[in-house]
């Protein structure tokens, strides 16, 4: 699926949101706060890819979401109270 000039700023804009959301949370400053004071330093990465299908389309298909998820980004999307299909 093409997307149009205005949904690839939208999916912009939300990727920059969520990458606000855990940079401003006081839950992850603080988690890093308590690693630095015992002596580490703390690199994170989260890997988010975005599948969208126009609506009133057919189920997900080809265009599904694919999210791969560590033990320590559940624990700290739980923690901003996000939530998701845990089915996996």
């Amino acid at each position: 699926m093409e997307l149009n000039d205005e949904a690839k700023e939208i999916v912009q804009q939300l990727g920059a949101a969520i990458n606000a959301a855990v940079a401003d949370s006081s839950g992850v400053a603080g988690a890093i706060e308590r690693l630095h004071a015992a002596g580490y330093e703390m690199e994170l990465t989260l890997r988010l890819e975005i599948g969208l299908r126009q609506l009133g389309g057919e189920g997900m298909g080809e265009d599904s979401v694919h999210l791969d998820l560590t033990d320590d980004d559940r624990r700290t999307l739980r923690g901003m109270r996000i939530r998701f299909d845990d089915a996996e």
